[in-house]
């Protein structure tokens, strides 16, 4: 169940650079509960990055971001409570079974594990809730990574590319599960390449905008 707690996540005046090009400057965000933004832009324009700085994963930047009014860095620990990150890659180990990656992704949620197994069958993932991941295909990797959307409690996903290796039924699944996050109140920033279809509250936010000059 989606947590009641309050979502507002707010990004002023951020600034950061790598090897001496500066990815985006006077970046803002106001992201609150019932919307979802989709950051746009090219290859190397620093989508990945901004997102790990929103998640609380990157510190090296200029400006502020916070969390319900508050720093991250001062309540990191509760923040990360409230907020699921979800990287580029996969993130499955592939020697655990289907079942033991879920449970490891969502460890820090204690979910039960009847739970768990209801949301692989929900990803189409029943009968290989015992196997290994190193013998699933990169779509059902794809997809065990993806359960965690029907059983995190956290109001703020924070999703690097979640499309990545699904299929058509895959994707439409997704499209479903991120109209359903955001019209119970939750809140979505997310990087694809992906047209979201019909998903209220979606603004498309070119990171182009805020790109610098290189020094």
């Amino acid at each position: 169940m989606l947590s009641q707690a309050p979502v507002e996540l707010q990004a002023r005046d951020v600034f950061c650079e790598r090897d001496d090009r500066v990815l985006f400057e006077h970046f803002d965000l106001n992201l609150s509960g019932g919307a979802l933004v989709q950051l746009a832009g090219p290859n190397g324009a620093g989508k990945t990055t901004l997102l790990r700085i929103l998640a609380g994963l990157n510190h090296d930047f200029e400006g502020d971001v916070l969390f319900n009014g508050e720093p991250l860095h001062s309540i990191y620990p509760e923040y990360a409570a409230q907020r699921l990150y979800m990287g580029h890659l996969a993130a499955v180990k592939k020697s655990l079974t289907a079942l033991e990656n879920l449970r490891w992704l969502t460890s820090q949620w204690q979910i039960d594990e009847d739970r768990l197994v209801q949301a692989l069958e929900a990803v189409e993932l029943m009968g290989y809730e015992m196997t290994p991941c190193q013998q699933l295909s990169a779509g059902q990797q794809r997809r065990v990574s993806l359960a965690r959307l029907l059983v995190v409690p956290a109001p703020l996903w924070i999703l690097d590319e979640p499309f990545t290796a699904l299929d058509k039924q895959g994707v439409a699944w997704l499209e479903q599960r991120l109209r359903e996050h955001v019209e119970q109140g939750g809140a979505v920033v997310i990087t694809s390449h992906h047209a979201l279809q019909a998903v209220p509250g979606l603004q498309v936010l070119d990171l182009s905008r805020w790109a610098g000059d290189a020094l």
